[in-house]
């Protein structure tokens, strides 16, 4: 019998095909696989990994106004980005389902109902189904990705049930913002999935900090991005080249328990399905003495209105006519 109170959990640290959909899907695909092999029951990858991370901003005077290159750069990315609506992550959905596996997959959206030009850092999750079950668009887009990507809503902000667990998730520095977390433990939250573009230096403190705050389990999932990993049709690749380290994400995943003590401390520089095994217990051993919206919280004193409306720019209204007298 399957003991529902354990999860076993595969963090996909992997580099994209960068800004290359297909290609990056099919690596997508494999790494599932291989944390379906390895008895996984939840994969997670990074921050923006399909089709990547816009590294070029900070390497190529992102903020010149008007510059061709930046033109050129930008709508190949949107040409590479992911429209859900098309079907984009079919083949995704269908290994899920085939493989029984839950899926954390950080993309760069083009959706429709925003007129299909404008791009967001989304993270979507899928169910063991092969059902999409949320989409979140990043809620504040961080410094020079402010450039190119566009501010999210609050639609995605939901938890979702897997064994008995109750999995949430945010994108990179929402998981620096109090009150975007709290909305996720006020659901119920008690794993915690937190993606990241790639450094240690931004999994190795806020992790462990979110573990002891929220009394859960917290997964970083970083992607991995080295001067080697940019394809050789990337549009003005001398000019990004030039100016690039020799590793511009060398991952930082790790997981912190509900004691914010390590299970597995941050990983660099190494691509791979990084496996652990997680036990409720543990939540409801630390919830004991601190959780912060049950026990130790006073709604009476303060609380927090979330706003889940999808943002579009229209409003559908439909008129009835007047009733004759």
């Amino acid at each position: 019998m399957k003991n529902k109170d354990q999860l076993t959990v595969g963090l996909a640290q992997i580099a994209p095909v960068w800004l290359n959909k297909p290609k990056t899907v099919e690596k997508i695909k494999s790494y599932i696989s291989m944390a379906a092999d390895r008895h996984c029951e939840l994969v997670i990858f990074g921050e923006g990994l399909l089709p990547g991370y816009p590294f070029w901003l900070s390497l190529t005077d992102g903020a010149k106004f008007n510059d061709k290159v930046q033109k050129e750069i930008h709508a190949h990315y949107i040409r590479n980005a992911i429209q859900l609506e098309s079907g984009e992550l079919d083949e995704v959905c269908a290994l899920a389902k085939q493989r029984e596996i839950a899926v954390y997959l950080g993309i760069i959206e083009r959706p429709l109902d925003r007129g299909g030009h404008s791009v967001y850092c989304s993270l979507v999750y899928i169910d063991p189904t092969g059902t999409i079950q949320s989409v979140h668009r990043k809620l504040q887009p961080t410094y020079e990705e402010r450039l190119t990507w566009s501010p999210g809503d609050g639609h995605g902000l939901k938890v979702h049930p897997l064994n008995n667990f109750r999995l949430g998730g945010l994108n990179c520095w929402e998981n620096w913002m109090p009150l975007s977390r709290m909305a996720l433990y006020g659901l119920g939250e008690n794993v915690h999935v937190a993606v990241w573009p790639g450094m240690e230096r931004n999994t190795i403190d806020i992790t462990r900090f979110i573990a002891l705050e929220a009394r859960s389990f917290v997964i970083s999932v970083s992607g991995l991005m080295r001067r080697e990993d940019f394809p050789a049709d990337t549009p003005h690749l001398e000019r990004i080249l030039e100016a690039a380290p020799p590793v511009l994400a060398n991952g930082g995943s790790c997981i912190a328990g509900p004691d914010g003590q390590w299970i597995l401390a941050p990983v660099v520089d190494t691509e791979d399905v990084l496996v652990a095994t997680l036990d409720v217990n543990r939540v409801l051993e630390e919830r004991q003495n601190f959780d912060p919206s049950g026990h130790y919280s006073r709604p009476d004193v303060t609380r927090l209105v979330v706003n889940r409306e999808r943002q579009s720019l229209l409003s559908h209204l439909t008129f009835t006519k007047p009733t004759e007298v």
